[in-house]
């Protein structure tokens, strides 16, 4: 990108690209947990229950972010007011950030569609915070709800794994690289202004 066309460009995320990425990352986290705190607990037990009805709900939640979120984002590609300037990195860090983001959409929609199809394939009701009922789309054959399971378990670790690493990379330009990187996706503008550039 020139110099000009950076100036014109945001140096923050939007307000609504910020609230979808913190909601994708509570999800995720909230999934993660929530599937193996339950994991834990003897079965038939309120909490038990209660965990894996809002694991349902939040997987619903995090699927619709997953349909808005790109296309949010091809829009705001295509808006000057909403066009984030490119992060001030080298080349292969570049490189690196645009492979670990493709490979985190993939595994999220991946995981996304596995828990719906697990879900279908235990023919139970599909509740939405106790508001309305998911209706069956597709017929999932019982037999491959174990399958399904051993799939789903093995995207969310890969998931929570990759998610991880993204943390700890936004960790590392925000303590020791001290660039802005993580500050563009935070909404905290008046106690945590950008950096000036050197």
């Amino acid at each position: 990108m020139s110099a000009p066309a950076r100036q014109n460009s945001r140096q923050r995320y939007d307000a609504f690209s910020m609230t979808l990425h913190w909601i994708t990352a509570f999800s995720v986290i909230f999934l993660f947990a929530s599937a193996h705190i339950w994991e834990q607990l003897e079965k038939g037990t309120p909490l038990r229950k209660g965990l894996q009805a809002w694991h349902i709900s939040f997987g619903i939640v995090l699927a619709l972010v997953m349909i808005v979120r790109p296309l949010w984002r091809f829009y705001c590609q295509r808006q000057t007011h909403l066009a984030v300037a490119p992060a001030e990195s080298s080349t292969p860090m570049r490189i690196i950030a645009h492979a670990v983001h493709g490979l985190l959409y993939l595994l999220l929609f991946t995981q996304v569609v596995l828990g719906f199809l697990f879900r279908w394939s235990q023919q139970e009701p599909f509740n939405f915070f106790g508001l309305f009922d998911i209706p069956t789309f597709i017929h999932v054959d019982t037999a491959l709800r174990h399958t399904l399971a051993g799939l789903h378990n093995n995207v969310a670790w890969a998931l929570i794994s990759l998610a991880g690493a993204h943390a700890l990379a936004a960790l590392l330009h925000h303590y020791v690289l001290r660039d802005n990187v993580l500050r563009r996706m935070l909404p905290l503008r008046d106690s945590m202004p950008l950096r000036e550039d050197k």
